[in-house]
């Protein structure tokens, strides 16, 4: 199962990443190399990664995940989760619990929060692999 990614830009410089599909290990190096990038060209910017179309998370690749926003995470908040399945917040608790604190909302079906709904927003660019 491959991975994409929607990459969008809010009027205030915080950035979305929608992310769909499934995150295994091959899937999470280009991922957070593109992460890193996305600081790195927008230093003051929060970036959050909407979780709710992800259906897969593999386990060699939620090692790399949750190291990856430890590190982007480690001397103040970069990255924040958002619309995290039940069953992925499960996998966290598991793994390293740490990473919980970077989760903003969760929900326990396909119920897709009010701010999550169309914004209108255009996409900066896309992230595939």
């Amino acid at each position: 199962m491959s991975m994409k990614a929607q990459i969008r830009t809010d009027s205030t410089g915080n950035i979305t990443v929608h992310m769909r599909g499934g995150l295994n290990y091959e899937h999470s190096a280009p991922f957070k190399q593109e992460l890193e990038e996305l600081i790195t060209e927008n230093p003051r910017s929060i970036i959050t990664l909407d979780m709710h179309f992800l259906d897969f998370v593999g386990s060699s690749g939620i090692s790399t995940f949750v190291k990856t926003i430890k590190e982007l995470n480690k001397d103040t908040t970069r990255v924040r989760l958002s619309n995290v399945k039940k069953e992925f917040i499960k996998v966290f608790k598991l793994y390293d619990g740490d990473v919980l604190e970077s989760i903003i909302d969760e929900f326990d079906n396909d119920e897709i929060p009010s701010f999550n709904n169309g914004m209108g927003i255009p996409g900066r660019r896309t992230f595939e692999n």
